[in-house]
């Protein structure tokens, strides 16, 4: 696995999200969501995201932002608003998880020409002072009953972990110290970073405890 080596800056961060699979015609199916064509789904996520994201906010997205054909369902993201970050999922074109190194430098470029800034799996950091790492991945559970790609997950250490992945219909915290933030979640648009905000603050002391601070 990624991990960023230097502690990522979560106090600029505006917008969360993850799992759009912009081009993606069987995640309708395969999640239940409710559009009639990839079509319709891939309008109906930028007009949300649109109406919540400003030009100028920082959105972080954990990941499986685009599937289908690659460079029409990437180059639709240009029409997000906001400065967009985007952790690897395994099924972007840019993760270590499913690609090679190869393969990533060569994909990399549709990426950044969409506007986005490519980051590694693993965001290590703080927000208002308080630990917090981010994943495509929980430290758990997956969206199939089989558990994929436990060699690009977190440890576990306990520290709080937001995460996409499990296509889960619950947005928000589960096993204690970890959040969902995947779409089908929150009615496919970007969740404020407010509501982890707020999830943090209701954390025992244990599970706050600054990132390097030897405890």
């Amino acid at each position: 696995m990624t991990t960023a080596e230097v502690p990522f800056d979560f106090d600029s961060v505006a917008f969360v999200t993850s799992d759009h699979h912009f081009g993606h015609a069987r995640i309708i199916e395969l999640a239940g969501r409710p559009f009639a064509s990839v079509e319709g789904m891939d309008e109906e996520m930028i007009a949300r995201w649109n109406a919540v994201v400003a030009p100028g906010d920082v959105v972080l997205h954990l990941g499986d932002l685009a599937l289908g054909p690659i460079a029409d369902s990437v180059a639709r993201t240009a029409d997000l608003h906001g400065r967009r970050f985007l952790v690897p999922g395994n099924h972007d074109r840019v993760s270590p998880a499913t690609q090679t190194v190869r393969g990533i430098e060569r994909f990399r470029p549709m990426y950044e020409d969409a506007g986005w800034s490519v980051l590694p799996e693993i965001l290590v950091g703080t927000r208002r002072g308080r630990s917090l790492l981010a994943s495509h991945y929980p430290y758990a559970g997956d969206s199939t009953g089989v558990e994929r790609h436990s060699t690009h997950r977190p440890d576990d250490t306990g520290i709080p972990l937001i995460h996409g992945h499990t296509h889960d219909r619950t947005f928000g915290p589960h096993a204690s110290h970890e959040f969902h933030v995947g779409v089908d979640a929150t009615e496919f648009a970007p969740l404020p970073f407010s509501v982890i905000d707020a999830w943090l603050a209701g954390l025992p002391t244990s599970e706050q405890s600054d990132i390097g601070s030897g405890e």
